[in-house]
């Protein structure tokens, strides 16, 4: 209250009064001291942003001193640190102050010099550190140090981006509590395979195209996690199709690698037929093509789907809607799972993810002899049909 008239707090200062709120009300029921306990724990870790609220800000023109990305998903990392790259500077400033380097030829002392020197000529400058896992020295105290001082206290004139990728700073430390504090601290996770057909239909429509079900789901199945691989795939799709356009099943096929009638989703289908020809026809082509069909992947795709069934035989509610809700798959694909528990017992399932094991430690060249790619898949797929 400020003469009279209330004031209203900043807008990051609220949504942290509002989460606070929150778990106060959340655990308002429990006792006081359990209750304090939850909050002192929650105020000793450091909070990291998610990579989604900072693209709105660098969108907006809002740049912070410090940026540290950091985390096992590197999508996210080279995402914000590529639209600093492209956009932070003119390309008339970039030639003096722009500065791209990597971590194994940075050590913090030299660092910091760069975030210190002033821009030429220009409002400010960007020092972006690829690979900053690798900085020789940063697991060391005096290095940390170095870089805290200067995050408590940075050049206004300087955007410093660390992408720190693949693992994440001790949050109890205080290098991490600094960077939260005074600066931008993105942790980039891994997304869950169930999360990825959502995540490539949100990819999808903001590139500004529709995309089908059957094709989020084919994408996911066949890059799996790895976002900068699904990304590139489906920005390779995207420059054969007119502006809007929707991706279906068959322009999955078609541009992404996919052999229309060869492939591991078709392989499925005929174990789920228990068609012998159509999956022997299959093994045969990928045998003659294994580069573009590697085994281990193949092995996995299986591997996953049978799993889903042997959890299907023990829902006890078996409808359509309770299926697709438990095995997290879209309601389309539970046909296949009905089809499958029909076709096999709950103890062949059970042996069939034996056999899924056993080829996959083959493949990885375990008790595999001299057999070929070609012959582990021919040995698994008799065994799943006979």
């Amino acid at each position: 209250m400020v003469n009279g008239k209330k004031r209203n707090a900043p807008v990051g200062q609220k949504s942290y009064l509002a989460t606070e709120m929150a778990g106060w009300a959340a655990c308002s029921s429990r006792p006081l001291r359990q209750t304090s306990k939850r909050l002192v724990l929650r105020l000793k870790y450091c909070m990291p942003r998610t990579a989604e609220n900072v693209l709105q800000e660098l969108q907006q023109g809002r740049y912070a001193p410090v940026y540290f990305l950091q985390g096992e998903e590197p999508f996210y990392i080279d995402l914000l640190a590529g639209y600093i790259e492209k956009n932070a500077l003119s390309e008339a400033d970039k030639g003096f102050n722009q500065v791209i380097c990597y971590g194994k030829d940075m050590p913090m002392g030299t660092l910091m010099n760069h975030a210190r020197r002033f821009p030429m000529m220009a409002n400010r400058q960007v020092v972006i550190v690829k690979e900053a896992q690798e900085i020789p020295d940063l697991a060391r105290e005096e290095a940390q140090k170095l870089l805290e001082n200067y995050v408590t206290h940075p050049l206004s004139s300087t955007i410093l981006v660390l992408c720190h990728k693949y693992r994440c700073l001790d949050g109890r430390r205080p290098l991490a509590k600094a960077l939260d504090q005074h600066g931008v601290l993105v942790e980039s996770k891994k997304i869950y395979d169930n999360q990825v057909p959502e995540w490539v239909a949100t990819y999808c429509r903001g590139r500004g195209f529709k995309v089908s079900n059957k094709a989020t789901v084919m994408l996911a199945e066949f890059v799996g996690n790895d976002l900068n691989r699904l990304a590139g795939e489906i920005d390779k799709l995207l420059l054969n199709l007119p502006e809007g356009a929707e991706i279906t099943g068959d322009t999955v096929q078609q541009y992404v690698g996919i052999s229309k009638e060869y492939n591991v989703f078709e392989l499925q289908k005929a174990l789920i037929g228990r068609d012998v020809v159509k999956a022997n026809q299959i093994i045969r082509y990928f045998e003659a093509n294994p580069k573009d069909n590697p085994v281990i992947p193949i092995i996995a795709l299986l591997f996953a789907f049978f799993c889903k069934v042997l959890v299907a035989y023990q829902i006890p509610d078996k409808s359509d809607k309770n299926l697709a809700s438990v095995l997290k798959v879209p309601p389309f694909f539970v046909r296949d799972y009905v089809q499958s528990l029909k076709a096999y017992s709950l103890e062949k399932v059970i042996h069939i993810i034996h056999y899924l094991k056993e080829a996959d430690l083959k493949s990885k060249g375990i008790d595999c002899g001299s057999a070929t790619d070609g012959q582990i898949l021919k040995e698994l797929v008799f065994k799943i049909l006979h």
